[in-house]
C-alpha cells in the first residue's frame, strides 16, 4: 500500500487538545474526590503505565490521535472509507493510535457499560486490528514499535481513564455527559479494561510474534 509523503515535521501540535496525565485534585470539591476516591486511588497505584514509552526509542510519526470506529465513514454497498475529525492530526506515535483503536474497539462492551463485568478485552478483534494494521502500515513500523502494541493498548486506556476521571472531578467541564456521574462510570469502564488487559498481556504479546 502506497504510504503518505507527509512528514510528522510538516504538522504542527494543537495545544488544547493535548492532555497531560495527571489529577487535577486541587480543582475538585469534596464530595466528588470523596465519590471517586477509589479510582483515584488506582490511577496513583497504575502510574507507571503512563511510562512504558519511556525511554524507548521510537520514531515520530504523523497519526490522527482519536482512532475510535466512529471516526471512519464506512459507504454502504462498497469497500470505501473514509477517516474524519481531522483536527486531532499532529506529531506522534503510531502506539497511540494502534493502542487507541483497541481501547475503544476491542472492549467487548460499550464505553460507558455499568456492569463492569462486561468490560473485557476481545483477543479475536486484537488480533484482527493487528492484522489490519500490518498489512497497511507495517512496512513502515520499526520491530521496537511493534513489539509495544500490547502495551499501547493499555496506556492508551489508562490515559483516558485519566482523562474521564479528571472531567468528573472537575465538574464535567469537556466531555458531553448524559446523566449525573457519567463521566466516572466512563472512568470505571476503562479501569477494567485496563486490568483485563493486564491478564491478557501474554497472549497479546504471543500473537504480536508473528510480526517480530
Amino acid at each position: 500500500m502506497p504510504q503518505s509523503s507527509l512528514k510528522s515535521s510538516q504538522i504542527s501540535i494543537t495545544p488544547q487538545n493535548v492532555i497531560k496525565i495527571s489529577l487535577k485534585l486541587s480543582l475538585a470539591s469534596e464530595d466528588r474526590k470523596e465519590e471517586a476516591k477509589e479510582e483515584i486511588k488506582w490511577a496513583k497505584e497504575n502510574q507507571y503505565i503512563s511510562e512504558f514509552l519511556s525511554g524507548k526509542n521510537i520514531p515520530l510519526r504523523v497519526t490522527h490521535n482519536d482512532t475510535k470506529l466512529n471516526n471512519v465513514l464506512f459507504f454502504e454497498g462498497s469497500n470505501k472509507t473514509c477517516v474524519i475529525d481531522l483536527d486531532t492530526i499532529m506529531p506522534g506515535y503510531s502506539l497511540y493510535d494502534f493502542g487507541d483503536s483497541i481501547r475503544f474497539g476491542a472492549n467487548e462492551a460499550k464505553e460507558d457499560e455499568k456492569d463492569l463485568n462486561k468490560v473485557k478485552l476481545s483477543l479475536a478483534f486484537f488480533k484482527a486490528y493487528l492484522d489490519g494494521y500490518m498489512e497497511g502500515a507495517g512496512e513502515t513500523l520499526t520491530k521496537e514499535e511493534i513489539a509495544l502494541f500490547p502495551e499501547a493498548g493499555m496506556l492508551m486506556t489508562y490515559e483516558c481513564e485519566i482523562r474521564f476521571l479528571t472531567d468528573f472531578l472537575n465538574g464535567d467541564t469537556y466531555f458531553k455527559i448524559s446523566y449525573p456521574n457519567h463521566n466516572l462510570v466512563r472512568a470505571k469502564d476503562q479501569f477494567a479494561l485496563v486490568e483485563d488487559m493486564k491478564k491478557k498481556l501474554p497472549q497479546m504479546r504471543e500473537l504480536v510474534k508473528e510480526y517480530l
